[in-house]
């Protein structure tokens, strides 16, 4: 464990260096511990890839004392089991309708579209975090062969239920909202709805899988 003072009242906690299930299942296992008997001081915890944003009370303690408290509780995390995660099957209509991105992400990788579709849903994804807007999860990992970078010029306007890619991530996007990454279809189911518990459909830790449906399968879900 790494730590870092973010402020005078947080402090961020260093679990790995590099993005992966390993260094973001310590995360997970010291998320839990802190939530199952939270400190006294604690505010709010935020996790990340390969870390946790620990937020708490300046006035009743200071960075040394929460510091060596975390060492306790991610001393004690190491002893729990792995996280259970959820696994989440995601519908996505890949038609071009609903994929503006999709020949030109083809076209960098010097492959056919089919191909990009192929790819994008083999794996089984884990959704490292939850951030930008309620219910946007954070999915890795991309195959290698479908990393890339962000648009130059973000869209105005990405509708509910995209699905992009950024460098190795994926993600879906839960609103209508600006975004610059790369859109290669979407799905009709709601990513987050304020009176479901929980609200966002992926929580962290979660499995994720995706698997192409048709135009007809889509507007039929869409209406279920």
């Amino acid at each position: 464990m790494k730590f870092r003072a973010a402020s005078d009242q947080a402090v961020l906690v260093y679990l790995g260096d590099e993005i992966g299930l390993a260094a973001h299942e310590r995360v997970l296992k010291l998320l839990q511990s802190l939530e199952k008997k939270p400190p006294k001081w604690l505010r709010n915890v935020q996790p990340a890839y390969c870390s946790l944003l620990v937020t708490f009370d300046a006035c009743h303690v200071e960075h040394e004392e929460v510091e060596a408290a975390l060492r306790e509780y991610g001393t004690r995390s190491e002893k729990m089991r792995a996280t259970k995660r959820k696994t989440v099957e995601i519908p996505v209509c890949y038609d071009e309708e609903f994929a503006p991105d999709l020949r030109e992400v083809a076209a960098v990788h010097g492959m056919a579209p089919e191909r990009v579709v192929q790819l994008h849903c083999s794996p089984m994804y884990h959704a490292y975090f939850l951030g930008f807007a309620p219910g946007f999860a954070y999915l890795g990992d991309l195959p290698d062969e479908l990393a890339t970078p962000r648009r130059e010029l973000p869209r105005r306007q990405v509708a509910a239920g995209s699905v992009g890619i950024a460098g190795r991530q994926t993600a879906v996007y839960p609103f209508a909202t600006p975004g610059g990454w790369r859109l290669l279809g979407r799905t009709p189911l709601r990513m987050f709805r304020a009176g479901r518990k929980p609200g966002p459909l992926i929580s962290i830790g979660d499995a994720v899988q995706f698997h192409p449906i048709s135009r007809d399968e889509y507007f039929k879900l869409e209406q279920s």
